[in-house]
């Protein structure tokens, strides 16, 4: 073992020390984690057989249906491989999950861990001709439905087993987790050769979703390096408002699992209900996007004041791009407890941004944590040093994607991955994302990009949405076009849309055209869906 790798597993222990992942227990309890741990390495189903071993009666999750402890999880989850198994779902198969967030699409999850199969999360807002495709180019073995979702996947489940994970009708069309789990053997099952993988699906905002492929993670340096930055500790609870399907909300899931931490899960977002929960259970952490912090603060100071939200030390969040402003507005609400990750879909987490970062910069996406790499490479591939200069942003870690599952990949260099985003760093180091590389659009020879138009009239006490985008045009090349949502009860004309811009912003930056919705299309994290508007 060379002097870096010595360096790196001792950070890695200290961090999990302070966190709370490592410590003292009775000799035969740290013998029998120590072996699991060897045995099926840091996957899902040895998160929840360690806090089966330690604290069986400890709640694991908490959503819609009550509680269930780690301890009824761990037997249930063998149940559930052993019925999976019989249904004939083997080594490096693929089990696809189209759940919203509860117990059933953790049980899913960990029982494939269990089996060594591949797990394919489906994305809730697809269309059944998107499931579809999916699963044909995919082929998995198994599809587990919530049953409310059943016109959506009829195309998807012919010719293939299905399952239902949630069910409100008395008989439902297929079998149910339930009655595999209680038709099956809560007994151990043997660690399988292969550690399985994830795909999760980009979010398909200006193009088809493609399935980006992930291990499991070597070792536990990775989930260290996160904690380092959040400082998110065991035996505590997370509640997990992001989409479980996201790589945002299935990370969590993951810490979670390292941390032995209760989840908190509910089928639905709802501003006031994420309130009146986070009153009730108490947890430490809240999972969100961006858009579920900006309905939350719609509700008002009355509403929010009225739930006691004292025990979040972590507001987590991430998913798509957070304004300055939003951010400010958060801290000033909750306190200093907002933590800004920015990733993708390919490599996880790039940089986080710690409430103090937000307050010196708004709007900053971080820097690095301990184990990843940022660089930024102009069209040429020529590395981009200078502050506030532009570039392409690549990254790397331990938690990057294989490839894709279609055998396409993403630009690479030095060992980078494209992350597809464009941004510029600040002469303290934080990265502040622009938007999207393939967004930016060439008007008249000027570079724009949308994010920033977007960010500015964001703060238009007149404007409740709004999204940017480049359209052709014949004497420019092309043209921006903002597409605005008007706060209630306001009165906005096209005009003073671009007297905004103007006043602020650099003429070839002023939207030649303005288009007034009642309400954006988003996807489930809320990313705007601009194939949508350029469909337009």
């Amino acid at each position: 073992m060379n002097l870096a790798r010595i360096s790196t597993s001792l950070r890695t222990g200290v961090t999990l020390t302070r966190a709370g992942v490592l410590r003292p227990d009775r000799p035969d309890k740290l013998a029998r984690v120590g072996l699991t741990l060897l045995r099926w390495g840091p996957t899902p189903a040895t998160g929840y057989a360690i806090s089966a071993l330690r604290t069986p009666d400890r709640p694991a999750i908490h959503d819609d249906r009550g509680m269930i402890t780690f301890g009824e999880l761990q037997a249930q989850t063998n149940a559930l491989a052993h019925g999976l198994r019989e249904l004939g779902v083997r080594e490096g198969d693929s089990i696809a999950i189209f759940c919203r967030d509860h117990r059933g699409f953790i049980e899913a999850a960990v029982a494939a861990s269990k089996l060594g199969a591949t797990l394919l999360l489906l994305n809730t807002s697809f269309a059944g001709r998107q499931i579809a495709e999916v699963c044909a180019s995919e082929n998995p073995r198994v599809l587990i439905y919530d049953e409310e979702f059943s016109d959506l996947c009829a195309a998807a489940a012919l010719g293939r087993t299905s399952v239902i994970a949630w069910h409100d009708s008395p008989r439902p069309s297929h079998s149910t987790i339930d009655e595999l789990i209680a038709a099956s053997s809560p007994s151990s099952l043997s660690p399988p050769r292969d550690r399985g993988r994830v795909v999760i699906l980009t979010s398909g905002t200006t193009g088809t979703p493609r399935g980006a492929s992930r291990r499991q993670p070597r070792s536990l340096d990775p989930a260290a390096a996160f904690f380092s930055r959040i400082p998110l500790h065991a035996r505590e609870s997370t509640l997990i408002a992001a989409p479980l399907f996201h790589s945002w909300g299935y990370g969590h899931f993951t810490m979670a699992l390292a941390l032995s931490s209760t989840l908190v899960l509910a089928r639905r977002f709802e501003p006031e209900a994420t309130l009146a929960a986070v009153a009730t259970w108490r947890p430490s952490a809240l999972v969100v996007v961006p858009v579920m912090l900006a309905r939350i603060l719609e509700l008002g100071p009355e509403v929010i004041r009225r739930y006691d939200t004292s025990s979040l030390r972590v507001i987590a969040v991430s998913g798509s791009a957070l304004p300055g402003d939003l951010a400010l507005h958060v801290m000033d609400t909750f306190g200093d407890v907002l933590y800004n990750l920015y990733g993708t879909t390919e490599v996880a987490w790039a940089t986080i941004a710690s409430p103090a970062q937000l307050r010196a910069a708004p709007g900053t996406a971080g820097t690095p944590p301990r184990g990843t790499r940022v660089r930024l490479f102009d069209e040429h591939d020529a590395p981009v040093t200078a502050p506030g200069q532009t570039g392409r942003i690549f990254a790397a870690n331990e938690m990057v994607m294989d490839g894709y599952t279609s055998g396409d990949g993403k630009a690479m260099i030095n060992g980078l991955i494209a992350t597809g985003d464009v941004g510029y760093l600040d002469t303290h180091g934080n990265l502040f994302v622009s938007g999207r590389d393939d967004d930016m659009i060439v008007s008249g020879g000027e570079n724009v990009f949308p994010r920033e138009v977007e960010d500015l009239l964001a703060e238009h006490p007149a404007v409740d949405d709004v999204a940017v985008i480049g359209v052709p045009d014949d004497r420019f090349g092309q043209r921006l076009r903002a597409f605005v949502v008007p706060a209630a009860g306001t009165e906005l004309s096209e005009d003073a849309v671009r007297d905004y811009v103007r006043d602020n912003l650099a003429r070839f930056k002023v939207p030649r055209d303005v288009v007034f919705l009642d309400v954006l299309p988003r996807n489930a994290t809320g990313k705007v869906l601009k194939r949508e508007l350029r469909a337009r």
